[in-house]
């Protein structure tokens, strides 16, 4: 009991904040949320009535109106939508909170059904038809967003069939991702933490490998994957219904043109699939670098190879040398201070979040694994969440989380169809965070242990985005393949995973993670396929960015207009305003990967020097 109660003491000290949602509403059944729930019933039911006018002789008139309305009924429903999900990220239990969900499907639902209309006006009306339709201040704005998706129009099926597809998604593809979010909050592991043996979530579980005791990380990771296992068929179940379904819909969309199953992803990170053929081809080249990086790593554990276990592993602990622990509170004045050497603006703004209470960073036995930033739309506030354990590594996550937060804090006052953008380019302010925070931390470590924290963050990174990343990549795009012709068993997904994971770690591999299709979230998402690629492209693309801090003139001001222009660009259209690179190109990637290479030299002198 003296551990847990040391351990409890530990945690109190170290451990983020709880984030404070009562600024949006004071509960899931609050009369505020009432109040929204009518407002969107009633803005539906307006479009609704104007939807007969989009076949009038003149429709533009229609479609500007239905356009006003629906700005206002997505703001209320997404402000909802992530107070519920806010909720849940914290106690997977909370009932009341499911119960809101529940009823916003049928909302969102509705909402999608009465909005379709408008999209295939936008998307299909002649050219001449929607240049007046975006004459109206008010719609003007998304000019971006109507052209973009209007390069798929030929992918668009009758206005009856894509009511029925989003109606019928809610209990379908939705609905298995749903089922996935539950079982991720509830699992418990069963695994000796020290010489107890305890039940605990899968996210503290998950926070045990990021401890510097190798034997722990391991028992840690194999408590998880034998937890995910207990439930293979239903996870199996759930991603195959996830790809199949989406394999369904490109065969409909299919009329004109072949649809492949990475036009969407694609076409929403608003990219080109040249870009991302560039991507992965570079990362190839990448790759016998980052495997050198991988078994560096391993090397400083003395071991013969890098294990899943160690993929958010922080350095080892030196022998005088104590662990290192960072409070949250020290964590926040390092962040803050290096995004404050940009711009004074930027560390005063992640005091702010701090300040408001808009960051979570408890520890609890029901929250969800992960770590995200998310907003509400009616105030046009970020909110960032995690579980904060004290290690380096969390200072990282915290700082990559915050840079997303700052992204959508520049672009608050842009109008509403402005301040999305794709996924690739929403990587580019946090990963540029995590390298701003990882040079400061490195500059102020004073000591080997210190020196070794640091660097090991950098070479993690590297390891991370170049091997792990396209790892995913490869074992969604073979599943995809192989699930146009049938489902899969549990027993094939084990195996596509581990080639996958061979392919790209090589011999500094240790031995696979078999289990890596169950327990990432991100094969998961209903919302979004292939939620990885963009990952690798934030992360270089950020990478050439930051190279820019300390050549280019005016940097703070030329980087908030690129963050600003995320939302009305296309990559390669962004690339070549601010950059004034070609993304199709190998050289600006090869750049960043190049740059990276004496870093690994560091890392391994290091090593030397420390007889590790």
């Amino acid at each position: 009991m003296m551990v847990d109660a040391n351990h409890e003491i530990f945690m109190q000290n170290v451990q983020g904040p709880a984030w404070d949602l009562s600024s949006e509403y004071a509960a899931p059944d609050a009369p505020t949320v009432e109040a929204d729930l009518d407002a969107v019933t009633a803005l539906l039911d307006e479009i609704e009535a104007l939807n007969v006018g989009l076949t009038a002789a003149d429709p533009v008139p229609t479609a500007q109106a239905i356009y006003k309305l629906s700005v206002s009924a997505r703001e209320l429903l997404a402000n909802l939508s992530t107070y519920a999900s806010c909720r849940l990220s914290v106690d997977s239990r909370d009932d009341a909170a499911q119960h809101l969900v529940g009823r916003l499907t049928n909302f969102e639902k509705r909402s999608s059904e009465l909005l379709e209309p408008l999209a295939q006006f936008t998307d299909l009306a002649t050219d001449d038809v929607v240049d007046r339709y975006l004459e109206d201040p008010e719609v003007a704005p998304t000019s971006f967003l109507v052209s973009h998706s209007r390069k798929r129009r030929d992918e668009i099926l009758s206005l009856n069939e894509e009511n029925l597809l989003s109606s019928l998604s809610q209990d379908g593809i939705h609905a298995w991702g749903t089922l996935y979010d539950q079982l991720s909050g509830t699992i418990q592991c069963e695994l000796l933490v020290g010489n107890e043996l305890k039940s605990v979530g899968v996210a503290e579980a998950a926070g045990l490998t990021m401890v510097p005791d190798d034997a722990q990380r391991e028992r840690a990771f194999r408590a998880i994957n034998a937890a995910w296992t207990e439930h293979e068929e239903a996870c199996a179940a759930a991603v195959n219904a996830i790809a199949g379904w989406r394999l369904e819909v490109c065969r409909k969309r299919s009329g004109s043109r072949d649809v492949h199953f990475l036009d969407a992803p694609t076409h929403m990170s608003r990219i080109e699939r040249g870009t991302l053929d560039t991507l992965l081809e570079v990362a190839a080249k990448a790759r016998p670098l980052a495997q050198r990086a991988a078994s560096l790593q391993a090397r400083a554990y003395g071991k013969a190879g890098f294990g899943p276990w160690d993929q958010r592993a922080p350095a080892p602990t030196l022998d005088g040398s104590s662990d290192i622990s960072i409070p949250f509170d020290e964590a926040i004045d390092i962040i803050a201070n290096a995004y404050g050497d940009v711009d004074p603006s930027m560390g005063e703004f992640v005091r702010m979040m701090v300040a408001n209470e808009w960051v979570e960073g408890t520890v609890g036995p029901n929250k969800r694994p992960g770590a995200y930033c998310t907003g509400f739309a009616k105030s046009r506030t970020p909110r960032v969440y995690m579980t904060y354990q004290g290690g380096a590594s969390d200072v990282i996550t915290l700082a990559h989380e915050l840079g997303h937060a700052y992204h959508a804090w520049v672009m608050r006052d842009l109008p509403i169809s402005q301040q999305s953008y794709g996924m690739s380019l929403g990587e580019t302010a946090s990963t540029f965070g995590e390298a701003l925070v990882r040079d400061a931390m490195l500059k102020r470590a004073t000591t080997p242990a210190e020196q070794l924290d640091i660097l090991w963050e950098e070479i993690s990174a590297l390891v991370g985005f170049v091997l792990n990343i396209p790892t995913r990549f490869e074992f969604e795009r073979n599943f995809y393949e192989k699930r146009a012709e049938r489902p899969l068993r549990p027993d094939e997904l084990r195996e596509m995973m581990s080639d996958a994971w061979r392919t790209w770690y090589g011999e500094s591999l240790a031995e696979p993670d078999p289990m890596f299709w169950a327990n990432k979230l991100h094969f998961y998402i209903s919302g979004i396929s292939f939620y990885n690629f963009p990952y690798l492209f934030g992360y270089l693309f950020s990478m050439g960015v930051y190279a820019e801090r300390n050549t280019a003139d005016s940097f703070f001001e030329r980087y908030q207009a690129l963050l600003r222009d995320t939302g009305r660009m296309t990559a390669e259209e962004l690339a070549r305003s601010h950059l004034a690179v070609e993304l199709t190109d190998e050289a600006f990637w090869l750049r960043t990967v190049n740059s990276m290479a004496p870093r690994v030299d560091a890392f391994e002198a290091l090593l030397d020097d420390l007889a590790l």
